[in-house]
């Protein structure tokens, strides 16, 4: 590879807060239901594997950059580089070590288990509050072979789960006795870590059995979720998959943000799905809804921040002036982009005759700030499956 593209993806990926260390290859784990499968949709670059001299050029680039004591830097670059496990990397538990070592930075990082157990706690119990674990454990189930053929075995998960290390642990439900005999063996195990559940989403280029598995899962969610909820456990309890659920919950966060956007009748709004149920329900005649399905992730997905200018592209016809949210364009990167890396000045190039304005009170912020504030499964268990009401929006057609 060329010296500067790699030198500048690498500086790219610092600029997001990322520690971009890179196995060199496609990830080898092979995860049935991993998003990374396909990247079609945005721009990467085949970065070599991360070598001793690169590793010492990232951190002293690191130290540069003051801190912000609410920041937390992701192991592993994910927006220029492809995503893997990047605890197969030989040399990764030393530079974590020396990054906290020699830095006062917060780290994140998301791994199937592919750690040191006894090493990993002797860090959290010398860096409390540094370090931020996000195991994947997805499920301890009779799946666990289909869904990870070349994942750590369920021993190893339960040496990572006894200790101080693990932050948080996220699994789903793929029928029943699933997530909530789960979530019942990791709570005895370690009552601290935060319980992070739900169902997987199909996407397009997820294999049919997986995908099927997926919504077999999705179909016994509201029984497995009771399960957890009545037996008490002391974990920290969130669930933040489904789209639908999401915005159900955040309806009145939703319906203010609209009404406050001073939107006329003949308005055209570009929506997604769960979103467009939830106007259409409660203000029908706000605007014109424009539904603009997930067509280039494709599958079941049903997400606003998901959208693509690509997507809008195909909805479009005889509209004049067009409402577009502001989360659609919020790529981490900065400017004006949607997930893609297609520019908001270049998707109003393709349409000049379409007057084209932006909602910025529909953002990233207030959309993040929602999902945790109503992401507990006591919200989903009380006000989502205890409110009749959530049957009526979900029955609202979907216009073709």
């Amino acid at each position: 590879m060329d010296q500067q593209i790699l030198t500048d993806v690498l500086r790219q990926e610092i600029r997001e807060g990322k520690i971009p260390l890179s196995l060199g290859k496609t990830c080898p784990v092979e995860c049935a239901f991993c998003y990374e499968k396909d990247h079609s949709y945005r721009p990467t670059v085949e970065v070599p594997r991360t070598t001793e001299q690169q590793w010492r050029n990232i951190l002293e680039e690191i130290k540069k950059i003051p801190t912000r004591p609410s920041h937390s830097w992701l192991l592993g670059g994910n927006e220029y580089m492809e995503w893997t496990d990047i605890f197969l990397h030989p040399r990764v538990m030393d530079w974590l070590e020396e990054f906290l070592d020699t830095t006062d930075k917060r780290v994140t990082f998301f791994t199937v288990g592919f750690v040191q157990p006894e090493r990993i706690h002797r860090l959290a119990e010398r860096y409390p509050g540094r370090i931020n674990f996000e195991l994947s454990v997805i499920t301890l189930g009779e799946q666990r072979k289909k869904l990870l053929p070349h994942g750590p075995t369920v021993r190893q998960l339960m040496k990572i789960l006894d200790g101080p290390a693990v932050t948080s642990a996220n699994f789903y439900s793929f029928g029943p006795n699933t997530m909530s005999e789960d979530a019942k063996t990791i709570s005895r195990i370690n009552k601290d870590c935060l319980l992070w559940m739900g169902c997987l989403t199909p996407l397009k280029y997820i294999d049919r059995d997986t995908s099927e598995l997926m919504r077999y899962g999705r179909r016994h969610l509201a029984e497995e979720s009771r399960k957890i909820y009545y037996a008490d456990l002391p974990n920290t309890q969130m669930l933040h998959t489904e789209p639908n659920i999401s915005t159900f919950l955040a309806r009145n966060k939703i319906l203010k943000t609209f009404d406050a956007s001073e939107l006329e009748k003949n308005d055209h709004v570009v929506v997604s799905g769960c979103v467009y149920r939830i106007l259409k329900t409660f203000r029908p005649h706000r605007a014109r809804y424009l539904y603009v399905p997930n067509a280039t992730l494709g599958g079941d997905s049903d997400c606003s921040t998901l959208l693509t200018f690509s997507d809008i592209a195909k909805r479009l016809s005889n509209e004049t002036r067009v409402y577009i949210p502001k989360v659609i364009m919020e790529h981490p990167s900065r400017g004006e982009r949607d997930i893609s890396g297609v520019t908001f000045d270049e998707f109003k190039s393709w349409f000049p005759r379409i007057r084209f304005r932006v909602l910025h009170k529909v953002n990233t912020h207030v959309s993040n700030k929602k999902l945790y504030e109503k992401g507990y499964l006591r919200n989903y268990v009380e006000d989502y499956l205890g409110n009749p009401l959530h049957e009526k929006v979900e029955a609202t057609p979907l216009p073709n």
